[in-house]
């Protein structure tokens, strides 16, 4: 019985969480420190992450902040200088442009993957070569429902959320002899920075609350629980998966209700 008690705890670890200033990010940086975890709160907003890290230091958990700009080809290697090796990595930073497919300009392409792709790769690839030449670690990287299905106007952040899915796969695949698990984590419609426009619009918010099977869009503290879980002991056979948290967006074809 003891052994499975201790499943979530994460007391003497370390955690790396980029884009811990705001969102999903927070949150994640909150629940892993809850369950024990040092965390270190990166982000580009400096402010935002010092916050975190105060947040988590004034509830009695252990926690720093770092400046760090995921479009930079050394942040990997700065943070790694800075902290060492993490035993978790969670990456949860992207944007998203809503544009006819048509009217995508390529600087718009290609700001969007430099960002939701190329570095969060960075980031799999330097933590992750430093996580097996450990021996040990735990990977999550954050794809999306859009990484499944699509919708008019999403076309190149769905390309890039589809693309994180394959990078987890992939280096789990090449990883998980070396002791280092790696999955994505698919949210639904989450109430974030990310979604601010769609909620200031109450005929956008109000048809995207309809479409999940709970009938509402999730809060950021929602997606913890998963990252806590993938994180720890509870998931130590779990790697190359992604773990959806869409409130069953993915599982429902509509709303309609027949009589039955």
């Amino acid at each position: 019985m003891n052994e499975y008690r201790n499943l979530f705890d994460l007391s003497g670890r370390g955690a790396l969480v980029v884009g811990a200033a705001s969102g999903i990010g927070l949150a994640a940086a909150n629940g892993l420190a809850a369950h024990g975890a040092r965390v270190v709160c990166a982000d580009l907003d400096a402010d935002g992450a010092e916050r975190t890290a105060a947040g988590i230091q004034a509830d009695g958990g252990q926690a720093e902040a770092l400046a760090l700009d995921l479009l930079d080809p050394a942040a990997p290697r700065r943070a790694l200088e800075a902290n060492g090796t993490p035993d978790v990595l969670v990456v949860t930073p992207a944007i998203n442009v809503r544009q006819s497919f048509f009217e995508v300009e390529d600087e718009v392409f290609d700001r969007i993957v430099s960002l939701n792709l190329k570095g969060t790769f960075r980031m799999m690839r330097d933590v992750g070569r430093a996580m097996a030449e450990r021996g040990s670690g735990s990977i999550i990287v954050f794809s999306s429902i859009r990484a499944e299905v699509v919708e008019p106007g999403q076309g190149v952040y769905a390309a890039t959320k589809a693309g994180a899915l394959q990078l987890a796969r992939s280096l789990a695949a090449e990883a998980g002899l070396r002791g280092v698990r790696v999955n994505a984590i698919a949210p639904g419609i989450v109430e974030t920075p990310l979604t601010a426009r769609i909620q200031g619009d109450a005929d956008w918010y109000r048809a995207y609350a309809e479409k999940p099977a709970l009938g509402r869009w999730a809060k950021p503290s929602e997606l913890a629980g998963a990252v806590v879980f993938l994180a720890s002991d509870a998931a130590s056979y779990v790697t190359g998966s992604q773990l959806f948290v869409d409130g069953g967006w993915t599982a429902v074809d509509g709303r309609f209700t027949p009589p039955l």
